[in-house]
């Protein structure tokens, strides 16, 4: 379990203030249907969020790599972007106490780290990182991950629903507290590269960075839903980073 005991940098800190300025403004947002349950793990997990900020976000980073929001058996039971548990637990040694949303869907129930479930991306992610770098202080020395949008949708009937999918009008706002948050995650680490994590986070961040000097990229998403994800996904998301020269 990670001790909150050890001395916290600055950065750290304000990593920790800006999640915590997301995580109360979009708890404030409400949403129309589809949308029948919001999940905000940055509020019911925020011990182990707040953990994975203060434990891996000390530092500026040279590269900051964005997601686009919670799956529902990673960062949606440990608090952490892209969290697979066995990841999170093992590789990271983070294990916090994690709560319950308010509002839970009996087909998608928060169990936090005893969730038996394993979030293919998660694990896809982390799980290379992780044979790179068997020491996560190594990767998350020049390395940090991130989410734009820290919720999770659902239908009434426990379907996932992706930012991308909300009402323009009610996207507004969230897409506003998001924004505002990316730039000051990127305004503290001062990253030299911003990676967006598939096509939707690459757009968020060309829309936000606008004509700013940090240098842009993709990788491809490792979600199961995307065909090209299931063939070698670890190879190619490799080679495109190998291409940009993050990696030799």
């Amino acid at each position: 379990m990670y001790s909150s005991s050890r001395p916290v940098s600055a950065i750290s800190e304000k990593m920790t203030m800006a999640a915590a300025e997301l995580r109360d403004a979009v708890d404030r947002l409400k949403f129309d249907p589809p949308v029948s349950y919001v999940y905000n793990p940055l509020e019911y997990a925020w011990q182990a969020h707040s953990a994975y900020l203060r434990k891996y976000a000390g530092k500026r980073k040279k590269v900051v790599m964005m997601g686009m929001n919670p799956g529902p058996f990673g960062m949606a039971q440990t608090g952490v972007p892209f969290g697979e548990i066995a990841a999170v637990r093992d590789w990271m040694k983070i294990n916090e106490p994690v709560a319950k949303p308010d509002h839970e869907h009996p087909k998608r129930p928060i169990d936090g780290f005893d969730c038996q479930k394993s979030e293919v991306s998660g694990r896809r992610l982390w799980g290379l990182f992780a044979e790179r770098y068997p020491n996560p202080k190594d990767f998350f020395h020049d390395h940090f991950v991130l989410n734009y949008c820290p919720l999770v949708f659902m239908e009434e009937s426990g379907r996932n629903l992706t930012p991308d999918k909300i009402s323009a009008t009610k996207a507004k706002a969230m897409f506003a507290a998001c924004d505002e948050h990316f730039r000051q995650a990127i305004n503290i680490l001062k990253p030299e590269w911003a990676i967006g994590v598939g096509g939707f986070a690459l757009k968020r961040i060309q829309t936000i960075l606008g004509d700013s000097k940090i240098k842009t990229g993709t990788i491809l998403h490792p979600s199961p839903a995307s065909p090209a994800a299931n063939k070698d996904w670890a190879g190619k998301a490799s080679a495109q980073l190998l291409g940009l020269g993050l990696w030799k």
